[in-house]
């Protein structure tokens, strides 16, 4: 079977990164809870989108190698190779930030999957088959082209797109459980990647 996967918010978790990152800057209130998306909140309700456009650079750049990654990933990987699944990650990121300093992007991610995307040294998935794509619309084409019989993702925009392929089945990865209750037709939604390999062997 092959598999798509996303990258960031779903093998990547950035929470902890960002907020110790914000709170470096002294941009946050302490008291502000460990959560990337209650950064993001915090500073557009203060009217600083600017400030988050640029943090999200500089942390995707010089410090993408401290991002951490979701519990269960790489016991996923194991079990994907064990029983000869064939995986892709598939991500949309543009090649260097909006705002701030020009990193390469692409290069730190691509970094960060060697280092810890790696079982004593040898690499759980190809690294030919790592596509970080510039647009949405470039990676929904790349789903359709490897072929993925499912993709999992942290955006329910994407798996909803009208050019999400048809022969894909959409899984959205939601580990914090923000959206139990939503109408998604047709998605299923897992918060752990154990729940993820257990639905694939149903």
């Amino acid at each position: 079977m092959r598999i798509g996967l996303d990258f960031d918010n779903t093998i990547v978790s950035y929470d902890a990164l960002f907020y110790s990152v914000a709170r470096e800057r002294n941009m946050l209130p302490q008291e502000l809870s460990i959560s990337k998306l209650a950064v993001r909140d915090y500073l557009r309700s203060i009217g600083d989108e600017d400030a988050w456009t640029e943090l999200q650079g500089y942390v995707y750049g010089a410090r993408m190698d401290e991002a951490a990654i979701y519990p269960g990933v790489i016991d996923f990987l194991r079990w994907a190779r064990s029983v000869k699944h064939d995986l892709a990650i598939i991500s949309h990121k543009t090649k260097q930030p909006y705002r701030g300093a020009p990193y390469d992007l692409h290069a730190s991610a691509r970094a960060w999957i060697e280092k810890h995307l790696n079982e004593a040294g040898e690499a759980l998935l190809p690294p030919s088959q790592v596509y970080f794509e510039v647009s949405k619309e470039a990676k929904l084409a790349r789903i359709l082209e490897f072929g993925c019989a499912v993709f999992i993702d942290d955006l329910p925009e994407i798996l909803l797109a009208e050019a999400f392929p048809k022969n894909t089945s959409p899984v959205l990865f939601d580990p914090e459980g923000n959206h139990e209750g939503d109408s998604l037709p047709g998605i299923t939604i897992v918060r752990t990647w154990d729940r993820f390999a257990h639905i694939l062997t149903q």
